[in-house]
Protein backbone atom coordinates (compact mmCIF):
# COMPACT_ATOMS: atom_id res chain seq x y z
CA UNK A 1 0.00 0.00 0.00
CA UNK A 2 1.36 3.35 -0.92
CA UNK A 3 1.89 6.21 1.48
CA UNK A 4 -0.71 8.28 -0.32
CA UNK A 5 -3.35 5.61 0.20
CA UNK A 6 -2.54 5.38 3.91
CA UNK A 7 -2.72 9.17 4.30
CA UNK A 8 -6.07 9.25 2.46
CA UNK A 9 -7.44 6.43 4.65
CA UNK A 10 -6.34 8.24 7.84
CA UNK A 11 -7.83 11.54 6.62
CA UNK A 12 -11.08 9.76 5.68
CA UNK A 13 -11.21 8.13 9.13
CA UNK A 14 -10.64 11.49 10.83
CA UNK A 15 -13.37 13.09 8.69
CA UNK A 16 -15.78 10.24 9.47
CA UNK A 17 -15.04 10.54 13.21
CA UNK A 18 -15.48 14.31 13.09
CA UNK A 19 -18.83 13.98 11.29
CA UNK A 20 -20.00 11.35 13.79
CA UNK A 21 -18.96 13.56 16.70
CA UNK A 22 -20.75 16.56 15.18
CA UNK A 23 -23.95 14.58 14.56
CA UNK A 24 -23.84 13.11 18.07
CA UNK A 25 -23.60 16.55 19.63
CA UNK A 26 -26.43 17.83 17.44
CA UNK A 27 -28.61 14.91 18.53
CA UNK A 28 -27.79 15.54 22.21
CA UNK A 29 -28.65 19.22 21.85
CA UNK A 30 -31.90 18.31 20.11
CA UNK A 31 -32.79 15.93 22.94
CA UNK A 32 -31.98 18.58 25.53
CA UNK A 33 -34.21 21.06 23.75
CA UNK A 34 -37.04 18.50 23.64
CA UNK A 35 -36.64 17.95 27.39
CA UNK A 36 -36.67 21.71 28.01
CA UNK A 37 -39.93 22.00 26.07
CA UNK A 38 -41.41 19.03 27.95
CA UNK A 39 -40.36 20.52 31.29
CA UNK A 40 -41.93 23.85 30.33
CA UNK A 41 -45.19 22.10 29.45
CA UNK A 42 -45.16 20.24 32.77
CA UNK A 43 -44.55 23.48 34.64
CA UNK A 44 -47.45 25.06 32.80
CA UNK A 45 -49.73 22.18 33.79
CA UNK A 46 -48.49 22.41 37.38
CA UNK A 47 -49.21 26.16 37.45
CA UNK A 48 -52.71 25.57 36.11
CA UNK A 49 -53.41 22.90 38.73
CA UNK A 50 -52.06 25.18 41.47
CA UNK A 51 -54.41 27.96 40.34
CA UNK A 52 -57.34 25.54 40.26
CA UNK A 53 -56.48 24.31 43.75
CA UNK A 54 -56.28 27.89 45.02
CA UNK A 55 -59.68 28.70 43.50
CA UNK A 56 -61.18 25.54 45.03
CA UNK A 57 -59.72 26.43 48.43
CA UNK A 58 -61.14 29.95 48.24
CA UNK A 59 -64.54 28.61 47.19
CA UNK A 60 -64.49 26.16 50.10
CA UNK A 61 -63.59 28.94 52.53
CA UNK A 62 -66.45 31.08 51.20
CA UNK A 63 -68.86 28.17 51.51
CA UNK A 64 -67.68 27.51 55.08
CA UNK A 65 -68.21 31.18 55.92
CA UNK A 66 -71.75 31.05 54.50
CA UNK A 67 -72.40 27.92 56.56
CA UNK A 68 -71.17 29.64 59.73
CA UNK A 69 -73.41 32.62 59.00
CA UNK A 70 -76.41 30.31 58.53
CA UNK A 71 -75.63 28.53 61.80
CA UNK A 72 -75.45 31.88 63.60
CA UNK A 73 -78.72 32.92 62.00
CA UNK A 74 -80.33 29.64 63.09
CA UNK A 75 -79.07 30.12 66.65
CA UNK A 76 -80.42 33.67 66.71
CA UNK A 77 -83.80 32.44 65.50
CA UNK A 78 -83.79 29.73 68.20
CA UNK A 79 -83.00 32.31 70.89
CA UNK A 80 -85.76 34.54 69.55
CA UNK A 81 -88.20 31.61 69.56
CA UNK A 82 -87.16 30.73 73.11
CA UNK A 83 -87.81 34.32 74.19
CA UNK A 84 -91.30 34.18 72.67
CA UNK A 85 -92.16 30.69 74.00
CA UNK A 86 -93.71 30.95 77.49
CA UNK A 87 -92.74 27.35 78.33
CA UNK A 88 -88.98 27.91 77.94
CA UNK A 89 -86.91 28.84 80.99
CA UNK A 90 -84.25 31.18 79.55
CA UNK A 91 -81.94 30.88 82.58
CA UNK A 92 -81.86 27.07 82.28
CA UNK A 93 -81.22 27.30 78.54
CA UNK A 94 -78.32 29.73 79.05
CA UNK A 95 -76.54 27.28 81.35
CA UNK A 96 -77.24 24.41 78.90
CA UNK A 97 -75.77 26.43 76.02
CA UNK A 98 -72.68 27.21 78.10
CA UNK A 99 -72.20 23.50 78.84
CA UNK A 100 -72.55 22.64 75.13
CA UNK A 101 -69.87 25.16 74.18
CA UNK A 102 -67.37 23.62 76.61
Amino acid sequence: MSTTAIVLIVIAAIVVLAVMLYLGRKRQESQREEKRVEAGEQRSVADTKAREAQQARLAAEEQAERARAREEEAQALRRQADEVDPDVDLDADDTREERERV
